[in-house]
């Protein structure tokens, strides 16, 4: 595929094309998927493969915005918004960092930054169904806290921001450079309950 247009083009067999897609980026990574691969997965033709996405980069972005809801939703519906605010906050913090850490999520982040300067659209996809997508969610999670008196914020955007940074920690800058392929549980514990202990720090009521 050549990188040409970022516009998407819906038709009869998009969905299909892109659940395709979907289990061969999951399996295969962005280099590891081909073209060809993709097409007998999604069983389309390449013809109309690229119909709806003339460049691989865009079928990924857009494979990968859907992902990212998915797993949002998926986060939103398994939090228990009565517990304490320290368990829900961990549990955010694990999700946060498994997923900047998990082979899809620097994948992601990879290919849409290094080719946002080219594509602009892949950027703007990545941004919007990425750190927007983390810190719009968040706030909902947070103001729940904030209207039961457990936190005092007042700028929520910058909150949530802030608590999505603290989660990274160090390990996802390691591991976009090769030095953390695979993580341990304390140093991902260590990571994540020091997210909390610095964000409740600042914010608690």
């Amino acid at each position: 595929m050549t990188a040409q247009a970022t516009e998407i083009k819906k038709g009869r067999k998009f969905d299909q094309v892109l659940e395709g897609a979907r289990r061969v980026f999951m399996r295969d990574g962005f280099e590891g998927a081909s073209v060809d691969e993709i097409a007998r997965e999604a069983k389309v033709s390449k013809a109309t493969l690229y119909s709806y996405f003339p460049d691989k980069r865009l079928l990924f972005s857009e494979v990968a915005r859907l992902e990212c809801n998915r797993q949002a939703d998926e986060a939103i519906d398994a939090f228990d918004l009565t517990q304490s605010v320290e368990t829900l906050l961990r549990e955010v913090a694990d999700r946060i960092l498994r997923f900047y850490l998990s082979d899809f999520g620097q994948q992601v982040f990879r290919i849409c930054v290094a080719e946002s300067h080219r594509f602009p659209e892949l950027g703007r996809r990545f941004y919007t169904s990425g750190p927007k997508l983390a810190r719009d969610r968040l706030s909902l999670v947070l103001r729940v806290y904030v209207e039961r008196g457990a936190l005092r914020i007042e700028d929520m955007d910058l909150a949530a921001d802030q608590f999505v940074e603290l989660c990274k920690g160090d390990l996802f800058v390691r591991a976009l450079c090769g030095l953390c392929q695979s993580p341990d549980n304390t140093a991902m514990n260590r990571v994540a309950d020091g997210a909390v202990e610095m964000f409740l720090a600042r914010y608690r009521a």
